[in-house]
């Protein structure tokens, strides 16, 4: 299952950036095996504005046709990592071949493009700034990958 990062906004180098891959690229090697993965990230950026109905257009057109949409939300389902790797590992049995992780711009997710999504995950009540969210992400998928394959990355 290829999974596809899709976030408004651009991220440049530096330390979020260099997390990112680094996690993606774990994420990879150890989901290979897994059939998860690979992950990329899709950067979309709304220069002209037009706020989160703008936004989730960009959105939409980037999700791969047939994707399983999940938004990233703050009343979206929180979740233990283990709980998080079945829930994967599910998608993928159940025969998914795309997987879209979609993080919305400074005032969020268009209510359209969530009441479209087929899963809302969130990582708690707070709000965190979105290049974190990615590294969060990220790192979450590895961490689901590392659980799958019984790895010692998560200790209960």
């Amino acid at each position: 299952m290829k999974v596809h990062i899709i976030a408004v906004g651009r991220l440049r180098g530096g330390p979020e950036a260099d997390l990112i891959s680094d996690y993606l690229t774990r994420f990879d090697r150890t989901g290979r095996a897994l059939s998860l993965g690979p992950a990329q990230i899709v950067e979309v950026d709304d220069r002209k504005g037009g706020g989160m109905a703008a936004e989730a257009d960009l959105l939409r057109r980037a999700v791969p046709k047939g994707a399983l949409l999940a938004v990233m939300d703050e009343r979206g389902r929180v979740e233990t990592s283990p709980r998080f790797a079945k829930r994967l590992a599910g998608w993928r049995d159940g025969g998914r071949s795309d997987l879209a992780l979609v993080i919305g711009g400074a005032d969020g997710i268009d209510p359209g493009l969530r009441a479209e999504a087929d899963f809302a995950l969130s990582f708690g009540a707070m709000v965190w700034p979105h290049m974190l969210v990615r590294v969060m992400l990220a790192e979450q998928l590895y961490r689901a990958a590392s659980i799958l394959a019984g790895a010692p990355y998560h200790r209960d």
